[in-house]
């Protein structure tokens, strides 16, 4: 949460010529209603149960950029899905970077729980051996999010997953 996921995302798709889809703004649509609110009414499992079966879902679709929260990576059978059918990409920030983007709104429940920065922090330390696990690692600091998009695609290009765009 706050590695640029959705903002990079919509770029790169723009870049690759597809479609971007985000993980979250489907959840919310297949649900008729908030991740806050399926959060407070139903729980997490049920959050990460509908989260499983969308992305399940969106995997089978043509191809696009899909920008995933940052616990999906997490679920064993979605990363399975993943390695089968796309390509991921963890973007990977310090945890003052992250801190500083997830503060500008509201809307985090994981964030909810305690102090933020050590939510943050133990987040990181459960999810990154997991997260290392993507196909490619890039960095996401403060930098222009041009720069991350054109490591993206650089990185597609050199692996032969797309022609130069």
């Amino acid at each position: 949460m706050g590695a640029g996921k959705s903002s990079v995302g919509r770029r790169l798709a723009a870049r690759l010529t597809v479609p971007f889809r985000d993980a979250d703004a489907e959840i919310e649509n297949a649900a008729g209603c908030s991740i806050t609110e399926i959060f407070q009414h139903y729980g997490e499992a049920a959050f990460r149960d509908g989260e499983r079966k969308v992305i399940g879902r969106l995997l089978t679709e043509p191809p696009h950029v899909l920008a995933t929260g940052g616990g999906a990576f997490m679920d064993a059978e979605t990363r399975a899905r993943m390695a089968e059918s796309a390509f991921s990409v963890w973007l990977k920030a310090p945890v003052d970077v992250l801190l500083a983007r997830v503060q500008r709104k509201d809307d985090r429940p994981l964030l909810k729980a305690g102090d933020p920065r050590q939510v943050l922090e133990q987040l990181l330390k459960i999810r990154e051996p997991i997260y290392a696990l993507a196909d490619l690692t890039v960095g996401s600091e403060n930098g222009p999010h041009s720069e991350t998009v054109e490591g993206i695609v650089k990185a597609l290009v050199n692996r032969g997953i797309c022609e130069d765009v």
